[in-house]
């Protein structure tokens, strides 16, 4: 690695861990005030747990070789132990150790958004803790390492994680919700965002750190990279542009929660694609995932389930959105190490495409299932009703971020 390419990597290191403290504001301001202390601490909880497990033995597992005979599983579902406590890894390779662990860290505090103002404390710590191992890990050695190993499709492309981090996410965050069960009051009481320009403030720091998840991801500051930076610009933009355009037009107005919205869509929707196609198809990502992901949030209200701040709608269909494009607009022109999609003559990537996902969905749906399950039964998974009603601030911390808020339940 040259020092240049090490120089970017080092930035785009930072970058993602600057997102997730920018995921806190992100959620914190959707919440009510009684749970944005309990968001943020949702959200650093990842990022203490993930770093931890990580360097001891999970990146060892999700990025070593395997291959047949070799590894845990005879190397065909999760790599092996050779570098368990990075053993051997120094200098450079370090780098990578560290990047690819800011999106460990990250993937799981995704999921908090589906859970809001209703889970125990203990029981998310727990749950990060097992999820990271059990779920997240074995994924993203299939996506980044070992698709050749596994069941999955090995011509599947997934340039910066819309497969093994949003898609893997989103579904995670489904499952959760399904068995924590609605929020008390959903549908009478007002839950409406507590503080847009906290929003907004996490929405910024998330679009900003974006380039460090998506650029980074080309591993060298080269023209893969810059290709990936500019998708990543324009496809937030037009996943906003949609949003609002619809809202526009169904509602009459434009929102500034709408808004933050359809650019996260828009980056979620590009992330698996970045580095992969050109600009103009870049704009078409992120306008197709602003309207339909709207139109995602809608469904659960429809279905009856309760995904309190729209990681399922935005995380999961955006990544879905994203993965499929990219079967559609894969261009090799753009990244030689890529491949072409059915837009550009083979249109058996699409199938790959949609195999690997399918793939994801369906192990992440299971494994996840299981994890809320035994926890369910055995530390609980939500907080009591008396304690929801006063909020998760008090209840699960014992403080609160407003001073209104002491005073209110005083």
């Amino acid at each position: 690695m040259s020092a240049g390419d090490a120089a970017w990597m080092l930035i785009s290191t930072a970058l993602v861990v600057f997102m997730v403290p920018g995921l806190a504001l992100f959620y914190g301001g959707m919440v009510r005030s009684k749970n944005v202390g309990n968001m943020l601490m949702m959200n650093l909880a990842a990022i203490a747990i993930v770093p931890v497990i990580w360097v001891l033995f999970t990146y060892s597992l999700g990025n070593s070789g395997g291959g047949e005979n070799e590894g845990f599983f005879g190397g065909d579902l999760i790599g092996n132990f050779d570098a368990i406590g990075l053993s051997d890894i120094s200098g450079t390779d370090l780098i990578g150790v560290a990047f690819f662990m800011t999106f460990a860290s990250i993937t799981p505090a995704l999921i908090a958004g589906a859970v809001a103002d209703r889970m125990k404390f203990s029981a998310w710590t727990l749950f990060v803790l097992l999820w990271s191992i059990l779920v997240y890990t074995p994924i993203t050695y299939w996506v980044y390492t070992g698709w050749h190993h596994t069941v999955l499709d090995p011509a599947a492309l997934d340039f910066a994680g819309g497969t093994a981090i949003h898609i893997n996410a989103g579904v995670a965050a489904l499952v959760l919700a399904l068995v924590l069960g609605k929020r008390k009051g959903l549908g009478t009481e007002d839950m409406a965002p507590h503080n847009l320009t906290l929003l907004l403030i996490g929405t910024g720091i998330l679009w900003f750190g974006w380039f460090g998840f998506n650029a980074g991801s080309a591993g060298a500051a080269d023209g893969v990279a810059a290709q990936a930076l500019i998708n990543t610009f324009v496809a937030a933009a037009t996943g906003m542009v949609g949003w609002a355009g619809i809202e526009w037009i169904r509602d009459g107005h434009a929102t500034i929660l709408g808004a933050a919205s359809g650019i996260v869509a828009g980056l979620v929707a590009i992330t698996p694609a970045a580095g992969y196609v050109s600009v103009l198809p870049a704009l078409l990502f992120g306008l197709v995932a602003g309207v339909l992901c709207y139109y995602a949030i809608q469904l659960k209200d429809r279905f009856g389930y309760d995904d309190s701040l729209d990681v399922v709608g935005i995380h999961g269909v955006g990544g879905l959105i994203g993965g499929l494009m990219l079967g559609l607009f894969a261009d090799s022109g753009v990244n030689e190490s890529g491949t072409d999609g059915l837009f550009y003559g083979q249109p058996s990537f699409l199938l790959s495409q949609i195999i690997a996902m399918a793939s994801v969905i369906a192990f992440s749906i299971a494994v996840t299932y299981v994890i809320a399950i035994a926890l369910d039964k055995t530390i609980g998974l939500r907080v009591d009703e008396e304690d929801e009603y006063v909020g998760l601030d008090i209840s699960q911390h014992s403080e609160t971020v407003y001073a209104n808020e002491r005073r209110l339940r005083a």
